[in-house]
């Protein structure tokens, strides 16, 4: 399998890692669209988030909560959890993912 997610999750490929925990791990997106943009995916490879819900309901909770988690400790508490679910949708990468994204930094 030829997923960039997947080999960030291996450790095959760099990334800025600021959170992991049982089925997740967070890193900084590359490409940021706002100051705080960090990505979480799951260590298992789902195409979307969708799938994920339905294989592994409990990593999909675990994204969730480490997502969280990273929001408080790096936003002032206004964060948006988002997941683009197909190409229409605005999904690039086909391994799911949660953006945590905000405009206001934790001071």
């Amino acid at each position: 399998m030829d997923c960039i997610f997947c080999k960030i999750v291996a450790g095959e490929i760099p990334a800025t890692l600021v959170g992991e925990s049982e089925h997740s791990i967070a890193f900084k997106d590359i490409s940021p669209r706002q100051p705080i943009h960090i990505l979480v995916v799951p260590r298992e490879h789902h195409s979307n988030v969708a799938e994920l819900a339905f294989a592994n309901p409990d990593a999909l909770v675990d994204l969730v909560q480490l997502g969280s988690h990273l929001a408080e400790q790096h936003s002032s508490g206004s964060f948006r959890l988002t997941f683009n679910t197909g190409t229409e949708a605005g999904q690039t990468v086909f391994h799911a993912h949660g953006h945590i994204t905000s405009t206001t930094p934790k001071k």
